[in-house]
């Protein structure tokens, strides 16, 4: 099976957010965040990455450099869905599309900047902000992700 992209994860959620008549469409800053918490709560749940593009900590937050770079020429506008749907969501399992979904529907529902200003409180992102000199990139690492998120985690 073909590997899973952070640009996979972000479709995932721009075709979620295109096909919610209530949702706000999705700006570089949500998208963000929102692949952030997929990284996050995957290595919780399965104890291995959904995706293997580093997390690094910028000012606003969490950030795929990679990602980062393809929706930027959208500025604070939305993001039309990037890639090709079907092609993304055949690389996905079922658990892992449930995961996705729970996700978007309790992270989606707020706007970009409630979004960053969560990441400014929960530890991964305080900690590498915490080394961060100035303009430099910081990479939250796997494992920090995996024992925050696994604090997050409900267990029956």
């Amino acid at each position: 099976m073909e590997p899973i992209t952070c640009q996979d994860v972000a479709n995932f959620f721009l075709l979620h957010a295109s096909q919610d008549e209530e949702a706000e469409l999705v700006t570089n800053l949500k998208l963000q965040k929102l692949v952030y918490y997929a990284q996050g709560f995957h290595l919780a749940a399965c104890h291995l990455p959904l995706f293997d593009e580093k997390i690094v900590a910028w000012r606003h937050g969490p950030v795929v450099q990679e990602l980062y770079n393809t929706g930027k020429k959208y500025g604070s506008s939305p993001i039309p869905v990037l890639f090709d749907a079907e092609d993304s969501m055949k690389k996905f399992t079922k658990t892992q599309k449930e995961l996705l979904s729970d996700i978007y529907q309790v992270y989606g529902q707020y706007t970009a900047w409630r979004l960053r200003d969560m990441t400014h409180e929960e530890m991964p992102w305080v900690e590498a902000d915490s080394r961060r000199k100035a303009d430099e990139t910081v990479e939250i690492t796997v494992d920090v992700l995996r024992k925050f998120f696994q604090t997050r985690l409900i267990h029956d």
